[in-house]
């Protein structure tokens, strides 16, 4: 069986062409990233096909938070159709194409014209659903938000249809697409794995203190809003909240205005993975109470580490950990639970490192990049003998 890969950006599609590289399955895999940002991706130069002229470009323009919304959107929409078209024209001969939503309506209708099939791999909730979410929390918070731009939802919704499968990593996303009329039969669980021998433990968690670590970009999406609420009503003598990743001006005004954003609070900003190691390690928890996302790799690679996580059902938790177990699984938008959970963790150091190390088996059992290839095939291969 020979696969062929699209993805606009980078994802976990390179981590899973490197899995079909191992059992001689890659056709192709199609990105919309330069070449030299793909030297690193262990993959043959001859595998790799890159569309970088729009999508490139946007993403190295310094200046894109100054631009009006309406020229940012036309952008974004124009980069989906370009790349999404280039691939359709130059897709390999293949027996599957797997195509990251959002660019890949061109190429999954020409590959069933070729008599390949098509698998959608969607790495969020339904597209409509995510919007409704987007839009009922920057109201709640009064923060602007202009909606996903119909075109782009339209044309994820064209996919869905065209579809021979749909694959996706959580059983939160599994259920946004049943609840949004997706046929249960369509859809097939295919959560993420983790680098195992990049992510484990470096170090260990202070004695005496109790050291917060959020990692990935500041937003209302990903609940900032509520962790920053819990973090100022935890009791702990040598306490502390880090961020890693994007940071957001904007959010940070607007949770000061509050009161909530204090001078305890670190943002580290952008930080290479073998650093984040050690700081997974050195922390005593990691949250992460987002509103929308498909299953965030971050909890994994924290886990590894030996660091319990705390996070919202909707980053796919329940598909990584038990409740109360490896680490606790709160609501979405609920501070008071966030606060209760961290305290608890907080005054008893005993019960959290007890966590921790169930944290470390339970990502050990769930496995690498390896079974997630596994699963894969077996997917892929139920598909094409449809």
């Amino acid at each position: 069986m020979k696969i062929a890969l699209s993805t606009i950006g980078k994802f976990h599609t390179f981590d899973l062409a490197r899995e079909l590289v191992v059992r001689d399955a890659l056709a192709g895999i199609f990105t919309g990233y330069p070449r030299f940002k793909l030297r690193g991706e262990g993959l043959s130069q001859n595998l790799i096909h890159t569309f970088p002229w729009l999508h490139g470009s946007y993403m190295a323009f310094p200046w894109k938070q100054h631009l009006p919304y309406p020229v940012l959107q036309q952008w974004e929409y124009l980069s989906a159709v370009s790349f999404g078209d280039w691939v359709a024209r130059s897709l390999p001969e293949c027996d599957l194409y797997v195509g990251l939503s959002g660019s890949a309506l061109s190429a999954g209708k020409r590959a069933k014209q070729n008599g390949a099939r098509y698998v959608c791999d969607r790495g969020s909730s339904h597209i409509r659903y995510q919007d409704q979410l987007l839009r009922e929390e920057h109201e709640r918070w009064g923060m602007p938000f202009c909606g996903i731009d119909s075109r782009t939802i339209a044309r994820e919704e064209a996919e869905y249809e065209e579809a021979d499968c749909i694959t996706v990593p959580s059983g939160f996303v599994r259920d946004s697409f049943i609840g949004q009329g997706i046929p249960a039969e369509k859809m097939r669980l295919l959560p993420y794995g983790v680098n195992l021998s990049r992510f484990h433990p470096v170090g260990q968690p202070a004695d005496g203190r109790f050291d917060i670590l959020f990692a990935g970009g500041m937003s209302l999406r990903k609940g900032v809003q509520y962790l920053v609420q819990a973090y100022q009503r935890i009791s702990h003598p040598a306490k502390s909240l880090t961020f890693v990743g994007a940071p957001s001006q904007e959010l940070i005004v607007l949770l000061a205005a509050y009161g909530w954003w204090t001078s305890d609070i670190r943002v580290l900003g952008h930080m290479p993975q073998s650093e984040l190691k050690s700081l997974m390690s050195r922390s005593h928890v990691l949250v992460l109470p987002s509103i929308e996302e498909g299953l965030a790799m971050v909890q994994a690679q924290a886990m590894a580490c030996a660091c319990p996580v705390i996070a919202s059902r909707n980053t796919g938790s329940e598909d990584l950990f038990n409740d109360g177990c490896e680490g606790y699984i709160v609501p979405i938008r609920d501070a008071d639970a966030l606060a209760a959970r961290l305290q608890h963790l907080a005054d008893h150091p005993a019960e959290r490192a007890d966590m921790a190390q169930r944290a470390v088996q339970r990502v050990h059992g769930i496995g690498g990049w390896r079974d997630y290839g596994d699963n894969a095939m077996a997917i892929y291969g139920e598909v094409t003998r449809k």
